[in-house]
């Protein structure tokens, strides 16, 4: 068992949760300060590399190209020997009927993410790892592209087979993030003794427990519809993907219930939304309609404050939502606003045809996620701030 170095940041929030569950706030509070044991080390000795070998090496790796890999340092030849089986407690089959649930319910599925479960997973303290590399503020369209591009293909049916790209991606966002863990580190702006390890593995188990059970809960508030094997399957959807990001086992949720006390102990150990929390949820927000193609600045901030922000406070509470800094709006409205929204979505999955005009819903799909002709890249971030790195 690992002793717990409790992050000053924490304290409050520890105590809070302890008063819950004590164990479960323990291991949360306990992984805070532990980043990916077991490929942090490896980006250490790749550091000294020069950017295209890293690049080259990496790609190989998860495209499984033995023939580039074996020029590669051992430290990552042995860490991609040990990923290609997936665990027992994978079945692929399991999958299934969340995969159907997902593409049955992309849509509420897609808006949950946004104005919801991201702005919950923003209101912790990996919103600062975010706020120091500004990916979201100066890109943040391109960002919601990619958590969008991840969610389709870890949801297309055999997408987390190793030879798939559902696999690839969740593989390479581990690889980011150890990255920006180390230039962090390496900056001199993160106060390891107040914030932990940043991108902690506490953070990512948080995270991955709000894209699962969140998700479900704020979508079908939206409109969705799951039987009780489509929730089983999303979730193990999740856990999956999770797994292949290199969250550890002591803070990666086996159940959906597991996956809501993770939810709910880790809202209680992290410290209270912070300046940055603010920033980054509204600049997710802001973002939001030039994902749906929506660049005239008026219309933009019409829709976020007509539609979006409202959802956006019926769905995590308004308190939260206060705490954010979201525009002024009672309660009323906000429900009146996600009622409205519900009615909406389940008239039209109760008459489908009627509806169904234009693009399909996987043509959508791709439309409000980042696909490049180029293909998947594996370029990873060069500087820790977004503006003064390569494209990734």
């Amino acid at each position: 068992m690992i002793p717990i170095r409790l992050p000053s940041a924490y304290a409050k929030g520890h105590v809070r949760a302890h008063r819950v569950d004590p164990d479960a706030a323990d291991n949360y509070v306990r992984h805070a300060t532990i980043g990916d044991p077991d490929l942090d080390p490896v980006m250490e000795e790749l550091a000294g590399l020069p950017t295209a070998d890293m690049h080259l090496f990496v790609a190989a790796g998860i495209e499984g190209e033995p023939d580039v890999l074996r020029d590669a340092p051992r430290p990552l030849r042995d860490f991609f020997d040990g990923i290609d089986d997936a665990p027992a407690w994978v079945d692929h089959a399991s999958l299934a009927p969340g995969i159907r649930a997902f593409h049955e319910n992309a849509g509420p599925v897609l808006a949950a993410f946004v104005t919801g479960t991201l702005v919950e997973g923003f209101a912790t303290l990996i919103s600062k790892s975010f706020f120091l590399t500004g990916r979201v503020i100066d890109k943040g369209a391109r960002r919601l592209k990619q958590n969008n591009r991840h969610q389709v293909e870890i949801f297309h049916p055999g997408g987390l087979r190793r030879e798939n790209d559902g696999w690839k991606l969740s593989v390479r966002i581990r690889f980011v993030h150890a990255q920006v863990r180390r230039l962090l580190a390496e900056s001199g702006e993160w106060d390891e003794d107040a914030w932990g390890t940043p991108i902690s593995a506490a953070s990512l188990g948080y995270a991955i427990a709000c894209f699962s059970t969140r998700t479900l809960a704020h979508s079908t508030a939206l409109g969705a519809r799951y039987s009780p094997e489509q929730r089983e399957g999303y979730c193990a959807v999740w856990r999956y993907a999770g797994h292949l990001m290199g969250i550890p086992e002591a803070v990666l949720y086996a159940t959906e219930e597991e996956a809501r006390h993770m939810f709910r102990t880790g809202f209680l150990c992290e410290p209270d939304p912070s300046d940055e929390s603010a920033i980054m949820a509204n600049a997710l927000i802001s973002s939001a309609p030039l994902v749906a193609g929506i660049s005239d600045p008026v219309e933009r901030s019409a829709l976020a404050n007509r539609l979006i922000y409202p959802i956006s406070r019926a769905l995590v509470g308004g308190d939260l939502a206060d705490r954010l800094r979201f525009p002024a709006c009672t309660m009323l409205r906000a429900r009146r606003t996600l009622l409205m929204h519900w009615f909406v979505t389940r008239i039209k999955g109760s008459l489908p045809r009627r509806f169904k005009k234009g693009a399909s819903t996987m043509e959508q799909l791709f439309e409000v996620s980042w696909y490049d002709q180029a293909g998947l890249t594996y370029s990873l971030p060069d500087h820790v701030d977004s503006e003064r790195s390569s494209q990734w």
